[in-house]
């Protein structure tokens, strides 16, 4: 393909050679083609190319091949995703793929495609990112369309040959309002020869497909066409001469090539609105009401020609409307009031609720609709990643000026998620429970479990991510939490807690069991955040890297000793001494290592080590080396420095000058290695040393 901004260089060549007013000749277009035939491209073609265009990347997940298309994940000038989708790989891919094969013209350009989802699933987002997508692209990519000039000299209202009255206030200078190909003017005959002679010339140009224009003129501007014809007795040339080809660039505000229907009241719905309405004030003028001068092309379907139309909550047209499509998506037709067929070239996309779809599968009156459909499901995200990264791009650091503490957004997530999963099968998973289920979506590692499993798993589900929480339950939650508390920092406890009350109050969920199984999901969420922050805590009075070192320095000389039964020297008795079980031990039960398995483990670990040490980059183990074994060192520190900690005065208050210095320790390592703030670090601190002072007093 040509170079990007070619393109620009020979239109301003032709522009200037051009003998019309700041416009291009017919002869000039097809020399331009010649050149970069891309301007002729199919509204589905130009789609396609452009997510293509845009890049992607292959990657394997759950043993599958995936594609994640760059033109879907989108960033803004300072690095913050901005308009994006997340997750959601597979049916993008299917989507593209149906892009594809309407750009093939394989029969997928004759559908109307669907997206199908839930509430708040990104329907709308996507159909946005598309539309606004094709606006930046027509700004670097040309297309064309024709504008008729010079008709008003033809004499105020003089008989002109063949009966034909010419007058300057109906006949004026006009573009074409369905923003038709320029090839279009050539007949049908000598189209094909040109068409040829430029698909010849695009040989060898990394050219996907070749050049087709389908399809007639549109009624105005074939009855200008058809008067000028006979004005100069079929002399083409000289009609050519009453036309200037400009370049357009899509837009939905001008309503040029980008189109939206939103369905409104059935009483007010006329399907007028898709294809145009006659214009009776032309009427008196022009003397008929068939007479395409009077009518104006700007129903959503003709204004939407050579791009696309977005028809929100599709389903809720009525019947009439949805007749409309079914030419429309088939054979590429719209049939406006009092005028002749008419061909259109865009992309008809749609999208609709689980409830308005499942009243179309049972519509027997729809099945012609529901055969020229092709339906794309647009589910919830199961991945906990993702959900993450839907609410970071609403209540970032740019965005929200109150702190959000750690976890906040990842323990909503998570709730969210768990609303969405199906229960595991006992077959398929023996005791999995649902939070094990997230956490292998999410790509963590659990015991006993591979690839596979998460394959079967996936495959066992029927309806996961097409049921459950919107994301937009908890973004109210959120955005109600940060703007309802007079609080520098907002935590999980407390959007937790707006959950809550708005699970109660929803209207949104029906079922009173589904209301109680997300209750105890909130519960279990807590019961998760509890678990994260009491880690965080140890990690921070733990956290001192040369002691986590030196711990690890120790058992690593111990496990040496042992598998290769040496002894070692004690530093203080000089005597030679056997490796210390129950030092290993203190550890490896934090890892946790089964006593059938130390042997194994111990050794394993001893050539993991070993095999660091070779090589063109030799390494040398490090505490953290091994997560795991991270885990476990600060862990055995924690067990003994806790005893110094008075975990009762912190929860208390009641600390005194040495706790304080203690005290002010850790929540300095909370805040600059687990990006705290002075509020949030101090009530974690509180709250955790709670749990630890209540665990002492019941011991």
């Amino acid at each position: 393909m040509a170079k990007e901004g070619k393109d620009e260089s020979l239109l301003n060549d032709l522009v200037a050679k051009s003998e019309t007013i700041d416009g291009i000749t017919i002869h000039e277009y097809v020399e331009l083609l010649k050149e970069d035939a891309r301007p002729a491209r199919t509204a589905y073609q130009r789609a396609f190319d452009m997510i293509e265009g845009a890049g992607k990347k292959k990657f394997k997940e759950f043993k599958k091949d995936l594609i994640r298309y760059d033109f879907f994940s989108a960033l803004d000038e300072q690095g913050y995703t901005a308009d994006s989708v997340f997750g959601l790989e597979k049916n993008l891919m299917e989507l593209v793929n149906h892009f594809k094969g309407a750009a093939l013209k394989l029969g997928a350009e004759k559908r109307v495609l669907l997206m199908h989802g839930p509430v708040g699933s990104a329907k709308s987002t996507i159909a946005r990112l598309i539309k606004k997508g094709l606006e930046e692209y027509s700004m670097i990519h040309p297309l064309f369309s024709l504008e008729w000039i010079g008709l008003g000299p033809f004499g105020k209202a003089e008989v002109m040959k063949n009966n034909i009255v010419v007058d300057r206030k109906v006949l004026f200078d006009q573009v074409c309002q369905m923003h038709e190909d320029p090839i279009k003017l050539l007949s049908q005959e000598n189209r094909k020869a040109i068409l040829r002679d430029i698909n010849e010339a695009n040989k060898g140009k990394e050219m996907l497909y070749e050049v087709e224009i389908d399809g007639d003129l549109c009624p105005h501007c074939r009855f200008n066409y058809t008067m000028l014809m006979k004005h100069y007795n079929g002399d083409w040339n000289e009609v050519m001469k009453h036309v200037r080809i400009n370049r357009i660039f899509l837009s939905e505000a001008d309503r040029i090539g980008i189109g939206t229907f939103q369905p409104r009241d059935e009483k007010n719905q006329d399907s007028t609105e898709l294809t145009g309405n006659i214009d009776y004030r032309k009427i008196a003028t022009i003397g008929s009401d068939s007479d395409p001068r009077a009518f104006n092309f700007d129903g959503e379907l003709c204004i939407a020609n050579r791009g696309i139309v977005e028809f929100i909550e599709i389903l809720k047209l009525e019947t009439a409307f949805l007749y409309d499509l079914l030419g429309a998506s088939q054979e590429h037709l719209i049939k406006p009031k009092k005028k002749a067929l008419t061909y259109i070239d865009e992309i008809i996309l749609g999208h609709t609720n689980e409830e308005e779809f499942r009243k179309l599968q049972n519509n027997p009156e729809m099945e012609a609709f529901r055969d020229r459909t092709k339906r794309i499901d647009i589910p919830y995200n199961v991945k906990l990643s993702n959900e993450i990264a839907i609410y970071e791009k609403d209540y970032n650091k740019r965005k929200v000026s109150k702190h959000i503490a750690p976890h906040t957004l990842e323990m909503v997530a998570m709730w969210a998620i768990l609303t969405r999963l199906d229960s595991p099968k006992e077959e398929a998973s023996g005791t999995l429970s649902r939070m094990q289920k997230l956490r292998l979506y999410n790509g963590e590692h659990l015991p006993k479990y591979t690839e596979d499993t998460v394959k079967k798993l996936k495959e066992d589900t029927e309806r996961e991510g097409l049921d459950g929480i919107s994301p937009r339950f908890i973004q109210n939650a959120i955005y109600e939490a940060i703007t309802g508390i007079d609080l520098e920092c907002v935590n999980p406890f407390q959007v937790i807690g707006k959950l809550k009350n708005d699970l109660k109050t929803s209207t949104l969920i029906n079922s009173e069991e589904d209301k109680k199984d997300f209750a105890k999901f909130l519960d279990d969420i807590e019961g998760e955040y509890e678990e994260i922050i009491k880690d965080e805590i140890q990690r921070a009075i733990s956290a001192d890297e040369d002691e986590m070192q030196e711990l690890c320095d120790k058992y690593l000389l111990n496990i040496k000793s042992f598998c290769r039964k040496e002894k070692i020297r004690n530093p203080i008795t000089g005597k030679d001494e056997v490796a210390d079980e129950n030092f290993m031990k203190s550890i490896e039960d934090f890892v946790p290592v089964e006593d059938s398995n130390t042997d194994g483990y111990r050794s394993g670990l001893l050539s993991y080590i070993g095999s660091l040490q070779v090589g063109d980059d030799p390494q040398k183990f490090k505490y953290d080396s091994n997560t795991e074994l991270r885990k476990a060192f600060e862990k055995k520190l924690f067990e003994e420095k806790k005893e110094s900690i008075n975990f009762q005065k912190i929860w208390l208050g009641d600390e005194d000058d040495e706790g304080k210095t203690k005290i002010n320790k850790i929540l300095n390592r909370l805040k600059t290695q687990f990006d705290y703030c002075d509020v949030c670090a101090h009530d974690v601190l509180e709250y955790v040393a709670g749990i630890f002072a209540k665990g002492d007093a019941n011991k």
